[in-house]
């Protein structure tokens, strides 16, 4: 199958395709006589791996690591597991960094009277004028 039948079986762009390619997500395809790119069934499915590891926010890393696993038949499942426990602390330490940036927000709102007047706590904590 080309690119462009390949993007929409797998929900990946084709610009994005290449992209996993030159990172080495995905192997270099198989070109036909005429220059074109050439995906396999096999390929398809590691585009698949990789969009639904991608919306689970896993990274660039943390693919590669995976479709390695995921080759490996005589890979552990502890491995896969600690790869996914690593990402679960990673995105409860960004959803702890949310909440405070969500406080702080919050507080600076509380703080701006929202009226005519120039002064505003927001602008300043911006500015790092507020003592």
């Amino acid at each position: 199958m080309n690119i462009g039948t390949a993007a929409k079986q797998s929900g990946i762009t084709a610009k994005t395709i290449r992209y996993y390619e030159s990172v080495g997500l995905l192997p270099e395809p198989i070109r036909a006589a005429n220059g074109y790119r050439h995906y396999r069934e096999k390929d398809l499915q590691t585009l698949r791996f990789i969009h639904r590891a991608r919306k689970l926010g896993f990274t660039i890393k943390d693919i590669r690591d995976l479709l390695g696993l995921w080759h490996d038949k005589e890979r552990a499942s502890a491995d896969v597991r600690e790869v996914a426990k690593r990402h679960v602390a990673e995105i409860e330490q960004r959803l702890e960094e949310m909440e405070s940036v969500r406080q702080t927000l919050m507080h600076l709102i509380h703080e701006c009277h929202g009226d005519g007047r120039p002064d505003c706590p927001i602008l300043e904590d911006l500015a790092g004028d507020k003592e």
